[in-house]
């Protein structure tokens, strides 16, 4: 039998929030949609955890059955949105200096 240590070790590998991946895959179609901003790799990791964020997760385990989506796409475009405007409005450092 295994420890519970060894079984919370497997649920760190196991279980995911399914909304990471979709946040992240959206992730270039809502930066394409404001050609003039070019954000730094932090900027990028803000949006994506602002985004995820104002999301409800959405955990599921190896082998789980997904019968349906509570979150649409555009929803998570909408969310995406968001997080770029806060970024944008609210650096937390200048541009070009290192973090």
């Amino acid at each position: 039998m295994e420890s519970y240590e060894e079984v919370i070790n497997n649920l760190l590998g196991s279980v995911k929030n399914k909304n990471e991946a979709r946040v992240a895959r959206k992730l270039i179609s809502a930066l394409e949609e404001i050609p003039e901003y070019d954000p730094d790799p932090l900027d990028i990791q803000d949006i994506y955890a602002l985004a995820l964020n104002c999301l409800p997760p959405r955990y599921k385990q190896k082998g789980t059955i997904v019968l349906s989506e509570s979150v649409n796409d555009e929803e998570i475009m909408a969310a995406l949105r968001v997080a770029i405007q806060k970024v944008r409005s609210n650096p937390k450092y200048a541009k070009g200096e290192n973090v």
